[in-house]
Formats: C-alpha cells, structure tokens, sequence
C-alpha cells in the first residue's frame, strides 16, 4: 500500500511544502496529494516539483482540483491544460476533480447530459496526455451514490476516466463500502481514508463548513475510531493489485492524527502480506 498524506490537511497551517514533505518522510508515507491551487501557488518557484520530493523518499500521488464542469469550453480546458502541465511537473497521472455541484436525483436529464458531455472532452483531453481524470465519490455530486457513479462511467465510456473512492462518503451513501468496492473496484485508481464518530454529524465535511477557518469538526475523528470499519475494508483491498490511499484529515492536531493513523493502518498490514508486497 502506498499512503499519502494531503496538503489540504494544512491548508489554515503556516507550514511550508517543505516542512509537509519532512513530516511525510519522517512518518513513513510514501506520497503526497497536493491540492491544486498549492500546486499552482508553488508554480513559479522551479526548485519544486517531482525531483525535488524524490529526494524526500516520496512522490506526488494526485493533483485534487475542482474543474469548473458549468464554464465555458474555452475556460475548463483553460484550466484543464494548467493542470495537466503541473501534473507532469510533480509526476503524477491522477487528477481529481467532482462531477458537478448538484446530487443526482436533483440533477435533471439535460443537466447530465451536460455534465456527461464535458467529462467525455476532459478525459479525452487528459487521456491524449497519458493522465487519469478521477471523479470523487461525493454528496451533492453525479457520484453522490454507487448507482450513478457507476451509469456515469458507463455514459462517460472513456478509459481515461476513473474514480476516487472516498469511503466514508460511499458509507454515507447507504451502501457498505466493502460492497460498493466489489462491484466498482475495476474503476478505482485512489482511495481518500477519513472517519467520523456518528452518521448524524456529517454535515461537517460539507465545503462551507471544513473549508472554513471557523467551522465546526465536531464528530472528526482518528481513522480507527469512528463508524466506519477500516480494519474490515483494509482486510477487503489486500485483493486489490495496488492500493493507492491518502489519509484526508480536516480537524485539529494534524500532525499527530495523521502520524497515529499512518502507524495504524502500517501496523494492521502487518496482519495482510499482500498488502506490504505491493
């Protein structure tokens, strides 16, 4: 298993990229997920990028940005291209991104097709470059459940389009996580690990809330502790070929939450060899 810890994790730190990249290697992830608008703060310094976090024993695992799906064509691929250039900066081939900004079942035929429409141009776009478009499962999106993210793959019909599996919001969903994961696992390029104590405070992760300095993160909690059985789906994707992870951390005490879980999850692969071979 290769984990990554995500710089969105310090996004209200005053930690520099290279303090991140001291605390992964000292830590013993393997990558980082760097958000996209720090990939494009860091664009204009050239000593970083993909050389420079192999010297910290790590490597950049995805690029997680927002492409604006309701802008024009010009604009998205405007910024399409802009990601896919800072892509190859840091060596990666995943970019992720969400599908829309509204739930299926509040999402109109027209509207789909639409959303359909310019996921085709992107990941026709990103496939010509050798890179990965990965649509998040997430509420308020097109993958806000395992039904409509697997008929968007299905309508998208591209190879270049995959899927980032967040768990816990495939568990908010309804359906077990275990469960999804066997019947999309095909699709699956990375996986975002976070928890939360109980089903009735996860409005915490909607965007105005986490994104805020000031929001609440009552209910977040450390990987291991919370609702959603990780040690039972970390025992399901020792099946998998190559288990890609970040550990997605919104709340308080960064440093040491991410470290405790990193531990864990190394501790409990101890238990499933499969998982240390890959």
């Amino acid at each position: 298993m290769k984990l990554s810890i995500c710089t969105i994790s310090f996004r209200h730190h005053l930690y520099s990229i290279d303090q991140l990249a001291h605390f992964g290697q000292t830590e013993g992830f393997q990558g980082v997920e760097l958000w996209g608008v720090h990939a494009k703060n860091l664009a204009d310094d050239l000593h970083y990028g993909a050389d420079w976090l192999t010297s910290y024993n790590l490597e950049t695992s995805m690029l997680s940005d927002y492409l604006p799906l309701e802008a024009s064509v010009a604009d998205m691929m405007a910024e399409a291209n802009t990601l896919s250039s800072l892509a190859c900066r840091w060596g990666t081939n995943k970019i992720r991104t969400f599908s829309g900004k509204k739930g299926s079942l509040n999402t109109s035929k027209s509207e789909r097709e639409a959303i359909v429409s310019r996921l085709q141009m992107l990941s026709e776009f990103f496939g010509s470059k050798g890179q990965y478009l990965l649509v998040e499962t997430h509420p308020n999106t097109l993958t806000d459940n395992l039904d409509s993210t697997l008929q968007l793959l299905e309508e998208v019909d591209h190879p270049a389009l995959r899927v980032n599996f967040d768990v816990l919001h495939i568990w908010e969903s309804g359906i077990d996580p275990v469960a999804a994961l066997r019947q999309i696992h095909p699709f699956v390029s990375h996986f975002h690990f976070k928890n939360i104590a109980l089903r009735n405070q996860l409005d915490v992760f909607e965007p105005n809330n986490v994104y805020a300095a000031a929001g609440s993160r009552e209910g977040m909690v450390p990987l291991f502790e919370g609702a959603v059985d990780y040690k039972e789906f970390l025992a399901e994707i020792i099946h998998m070929k190559e288990v890609e992870a970040s550990l997605e951390w919104f709340g308080p005490n960064v440093k040491d939450v991410l470290a405790k879980d990193s531990k864990e999850v190394r501790d409990i692969s101890l238990f499933y060899p499969s998982l240390n071979e890959q």
